[in-house]
């Protein structure tokens, strides 16, 4: 398979519906698929590009001149395991950089929550460098335990 194109400078709200639509072991709510909808008309986001077909995106939200967060990160299933979310995720992480940000952060199921669909999520994230930072219950409720994951940015070269 060839490298997805990355692409920046819009949105894709539409394409983020559909995607989330069809990965519902990770995104089966709908008021959470309407709220990264929402952001996304607006946020800064990734896509990843095949052929000219959105096959992943990623929303990133700026949370001040040191942090931004990972709003949403979505794959076409048939795509997962390929490197479009480590492609996406590098160009989100090159765009910080250049933005100054020191810390990139995101949410995610957290392991008192058993779920192998987000096991998986958990595992990606450590292996492209983020650390599990503290689960809470107080975000997203008990039934759905928040686990809060950090990367320290270093400052590239031409920084």
């Amino acid at each position: 398979m060839s490298a997805p194109a990355i692409a920046t400078g819009r949105q894709w709200p539409e394409e983020l519906d559909r995607l989330l639509h069809a990965l519902p072991e990770w995104f089966g709510l709908e008021q959470s698929i309407a709220e990264y909808v929402a952001a996304a008309h607006v946020l800064p986001t990734v896509a990843a590009l095949l052929d000219g077909a959105v096959v992943g995106l990623c929303v990133v939200r700026r949370h001040n001149d040191a942090t931004a967060e990972i709003e949403v990160l979505a794959v076409d299933r048939t795509r997962h395991r390929t490197g479009i979310g480590r492609a996406l995720l590098d160009a989100v992480e090159r765009d910080a950089r250049t933005d100054r940000v020191r810390l990139l952060e995101v949410k995610t199921r957290g392991p008192s929550g058993r779920s192998p669909e987000y096991e998986r999520t958990r595992a990606f994230y450590e292996a492209v460098g983020f650390l599990p930072l503290e689960e809470r219950t107080d975000i997203w409720g008990a039934e759905n335990p928040c686990l809060i994951m950090v990367k320290p940015l270093r400052r590239s070269s031409m920084a």
